[in-house]
């Protein structure tokens, strides 16, 4: 077993210590080198239970968080899902090995064009990814089988709801505070979405508007 294999192997199961025990879900997790997405700097890292610091002031999301919200998100093969936060691509990249399509819309230009590359080197083709607003969803690609938000929206994410299928899954942290809720809305017969509280999470928040880069 080389060094990667034992730093992967270690990581999984403190996932699944931890609760993050659906098996798609992690083989998922450990076939993405998260090394891929990481800065050069923190390398050392990358199989390491912790969030780390990215371009734009932005984060790659810790791995158990990567974990839990991917599981709550109840991905299945056939299913088109819409990533509001491309950032580092890591999560982008673990969801498509578990869904048909993952569509990705990202604010900062230069982190999408950065994802798109390296999701490239991984051999990943089924990712969508759009510079754009992400509150505003992708409204041309609506609906989808499943939503993942990975920055914390203010309120309920109500224009994204709307661009749900019917029994439709939508996860995202919700709070205007540094430390956030994480919720999941599933849709219902009539209509409504039942929500459930998850945990205390901490994201960036989910800013309006694409971003001006120099």
């Amino acid at each position: 077993m080389n060094l990667r294999d034992d730093r992967a192997g270690r990581l999984i199961l403190s996932l699944r210590q931890q609760g993050v025990t659906d098996p798609r879900v992690l083989a998922a997790m450990e076939s993405i080198d998260r090394a891929v997405f990481v800065h050069e700097k923190f390398l050392d890292q990358a199989w390491e239970d912790q969030a780390l610091p990215i371009d734009c002031a932005q984060t790659i999301s810790q791995p158990y968080i990567v974990g839990l919200m991917t599981q709550a998100l109840m991905v299945e093969p056939r299913h088109r899902v819409l990533e509001i936060g491309t950032g580092s691509g890591y999560q982008c990249a673990v969801l498509s090995r578990l869904a048909r399509y993952v569509y990705s819309v990202e604010r900062y230009r230069s982190l999408m064009v950065e994802a798109e590359a390296k999701l490239k080197t991984l051999e990943i083709d089924n990712v969508i990814t759009k510079h754009s607003d992400g509150g505003l969803g992708w409204p041309e690609q609506a609906p989808f089988d499943r939503i993942m938000v990975t920055a914390a929206a203010p309120t309920e994410p109500t224009e994204l709801l709307k661009q749900l299928k019917p029994g439709g899954v939508l996860v995202a942290p919700v709070g205007r505070t540094s430390v956030q809720m994480l919720h999941r809305y599933v849709g219902q017969d009539d209509g409504s979405f039942r929500r459930e509280s998850l945990c205390e999470v901490r994201f960036v928040p989910l800013v309006e508007g694409t971003a001006k880069e120099g």
